[in-house]
């Protein structure tokens, strides 16, 4: 079965993904959004996810891997999810939201329609976009 694709934000002060590759893993936690915990549910282990710096940098950095699907995010007993990820690879060259907003192919891509959505699916298409534009092959 092929992997999903996905986009999940944070900001690099917060957490970038330097950090997630000297972790080597980490849980996706914290996230406070009805639709974005649902996109965390949906997704399956070996799904990858392009890692974006959000506020500062606005940029997409890295390629992340789910290694544990959805399970109760540890910091509430409300209900929210928690996913976690490994990192996969470093992008050559990070592609920049403006780069990615000037792109036709990207044109309906939900970091340019819901640009608060925290962690949002992209399509195989967008993916494989942002992937060239990043001069990275998997």
């Amino acid at each position: 079965m092929k992997p999903a694709y996905w986009l999940i934000k944070s900001e690099p002060y917060t957490y970038a993904f330097a950090q997630l590759v000297k972790d080597r893993s980490t849980a996706w936690e914290g996230v406070r959004s009805f639709e974005a915990r649902n996109n965390l549910r949906a997704m399956k282990r070996g799904d990858l996810a392009l890692f974006y710096h959000s506020n500062e940098g606005k940029e997409v950095v890295g390629i992340a891997r789910v290694t544990r699907e959805a399970y109760q995010d540890p910091t509430t007993d409300e209900d929210w999810s928690a996913v976690d990820f490994e990192p996969v690879a470093s992008l050559k060259a990070p592609v920049t939201l403006a780069s990615i907003k000037a792109n036709t192919k990207l044109a309906d891509m939900q970091l340019v329609k819901k640009s608060r959505l925290s962690v949002a699916p992209v399509t195989p298409e967008e993916f494989k976009v942002v992937l060239s534009a990043g001069k990275t092959k998997l």
